[in-house]
């Protein structure tokens, strides 16, 4: 309509040659009418939100808004949505990166960027809001409550920056956006897929310390008891309140515990090759679906998982049983960035380290070469059983030597769906 206004307007300066200036006058009217019912602001509204603690990867999120009207007339004709942060890249990340698309296209393709451009627009952005929410008539000093949805598309912390007020003229010609303010955040989990119950990791093994060890620093074991002090016997053993009541020494007696370990080992090494990008968000995907059934399930209660990964330094995290629980290493995994260097030796090292208290390792790797099969080797050889889940289609290239013997499993996981490689473990 504006465009049509202006070229009947540029068309129709002579009336006496065209009457091309009629329709730039109907056309200003109707603009006008347009611009008189978009020209109140709504900047009297208030908004709150009642986000869930956590969302998930590629499933709705649902939240409660209350909206309010601090203002001394009614809001009407209104309705609300969500600003996200803005993916566009700037400048400089857009002549830094190359899209794996691009090796697809032609030459002028490549030149223009296009492609690229919209590459890191859709990687950039996090979440898919929901579509305008029609606002009912809230009165001064009234408020209403409504139900908001959206879908998270990457992990990590998704930040609602602002809120949207928008009011449409009647001609549905002109539409003027007010942002409320109500900046905040939510964490988002990683996608998960479902598994089967998973068989017991192996035999127990024992635990110096016990659990207690396992969460915080320190030499205490399960205690099973009170017995009269023997000669040897530490004087930190001394239970002194029962030496008072019974007049003889009394020392408290431990026991070593056993039981099962299992580690969750994810390789974050993706170098310099953009395209293992991917590949690194599917193999957090895979050990996040493999978090709940090694801690959650039902016989996982004489469990401990030991999550292993590199982020600004190698960390062993230990979860299940009274130690951390399962959301917390999802938290963990849902903020997991990948490491651009080619280093696995801090990994490596931090694995072989758990080895002598581990009943079996799950590994999650992007690549199988030397270094991760000579880990691999190594833990068989301790006599843990290993289980290597490997982000690589199966008409990729060959996998080499495979060292896995004596009952080890390598499964292909294909990046592009993980799912019935999951489902077969």
């Amino acid at each position: 309509m504006l465009a049509g206004t202006l070229a009947a307007g540029l068309f129709g300066l002579d009336t006496r040659i065209t009457a091309a200036h009629q329709a730039f006058a109907l056309g200003g009217a109707l603009l006008l009418v347009a611009a008189a019912g978009t020209r109140r602001p709504a900047s009297s509204l208030q908004a709150r939100r009642r986000l869930p603690r956590h969302a998930t990867v590629g499933q709705p999120c649902r939240y409660r808004l209350r909206v309010v009207n601090a203002g001394r007339r009614s809001a009407r004709d209104l309705d609300i949505c969500e600003r996200l942060p803005d993916p566009r890249p700037d400048l400089a990340s857009f002549l830094a990166s190359r899209a794996p698309v691009e090796a697809g296209v032609n030459p002028v393709e490549r030149l223009f960027g296009y492609a690229r451009w919209e590459w890191l627009v859709r990687r950039a952005r996090r979440a898919e809001p929901q579509r305008p929410v029609p606002l009912a008539d809230i009165p001064p000093g009234g408020s209403i409550e409504l139900q908001m949805t959206m879908t998270p598309l990457r992990r990590g912390w998704l930040r609602l920056d602002a809120l949207i007020a928008a009011r449409s003229d009647v001609l549905g010609l002109m539409r003027r956006e007010t942002p409320v303010d109500g900046g905040d955040r939510v964490l988002v989990l990683p996608r998960r897929y479902p598994l089967r119950p998973l068989p017991p990791p192996g035999r127990r093994r024992l635990q110096p310390g016990g659990v207690s060890r396992a969460s915080t620093v320190g030499e205490s074991q399960e205690f099973i008891g009170l017995r009269d002090y023997l000669p040897g016997d530490s004087p930190r053993h001394i239970h002194w309140a029962a030496w008072a009541r019974c007049g003889e020494p009394v020392v408290k007696e431990y026991q070593d515990e056993y039981f099962s370990r299992q580690a969750l080992v994810l390789d974050s090494f993706i170098g310099d090759d953009g395209a293992r990008e991917a590949a690194f968000e599917c193999a957090v995907s895979v050990a996040a679906s493999l978090v709940e059934p090694l801690t959650a399930t039902a016989g996982a209660q004489d469990r401990l998982l030991d999550l292993i990964f590199v982020a600004d330094h190698a960390h062993a995290i230990t979860g299940g049983r009274g130690v951390l629980s399962t959301d917390v290493l999802l938290e963990l995994l849902a903020c997991l960035v990948p490491k651009r260097c080619e280093d696995f030796s801090p990994l490596s090292q931090t694995v072989i380290a758990q080895t002598a208290q581990l009943s079996a390792c799950l590994c999650v790797l992007l690549t199988w070469d030397p270094p991760r099969q000579a880990l691999v080797a190594r833990m068989r050889a301790f006599g843990v059983p290993v289980t290597v889940l490997l982000l690589q289609q199966r008409t990729d290239a060959a996998l080499g030597p495979d060292p896995m013997t004596n009952g080890a499993r390598l499964l292909l996981v294909d990046p592009a769906d993980p799912a019935p490689a999951l489902a077969s473990l």
